[in-house]
């Protein structure tokens, strides 16, 4: 049983540095006046990555359920907590009830943040661009004839 227990608080704390549990557990410690759960001790270390820029669950959330559209082209405080919100989706987050949707937020949010502990990087998809298609130059003796050829097709 014993075993199992260290097991579930090592495979839980896995993506976190050991300088990172250990401040973690000191904070938990100062505020608490029992030992911390595995609950309160993940919710401590994601709190903490706010020094590096990456917010904890309920923020990102907040953030990425607030956003206005497009979604690509809005400033992002990190780029998983656009993909948590592309991964769940778009329109269940804005049109389902928080009940339903921040669960599935927070599931792909702390596994984009385990990759991200991990090394791995992400981005914003580009917002797509307009086509600025400026392959002809007409002259002006160009532009009057096609504009007597519309008012010629207009006439009729």
């Amino acid at each position: 049983m014993l075993n199992q227990a260290k097991r579930l608080w090592k495979e839980s704390l896995q993506p976190y540095s050991s300088q990172h549990i250990l401040n973690a557990a000191r904070k938990v410690i100062e505020e608490s006046e029992y030992l911390p759960t595995v609950h309160k001790m993940l919710t401590t270390c994601e709190a903490g990555l706010s020094e590096y820029g990456i917010p904890d669950v309920r923020s990102a959330y907040l953030e990425a359920a607030n956003a206005p559209s497009p979604k690509n082209a809005q400033e992002w405080s990190h780029p998983i907590v656009y993909v948590a919100g592309k991964t769940v989706g778009w329109y269940a987050m804005s049109h389902v009830a928080e009940n339903l949707t921040f669960p599935a937020y927070a599931q792909a949010y702390r596994e984009l943040l385990k990759k991200v502990l991990n090394g791995e990087e992400f981005t914003v998809d580009a917002p797509p661009q307009l086509e600025h298609r400026n392959d002809r130059k007409a002259d002006a003796e160009t532009i009057r004839r096609e504009l007597q050829e519309l008012r010629d097709l207009l006439a009729d």
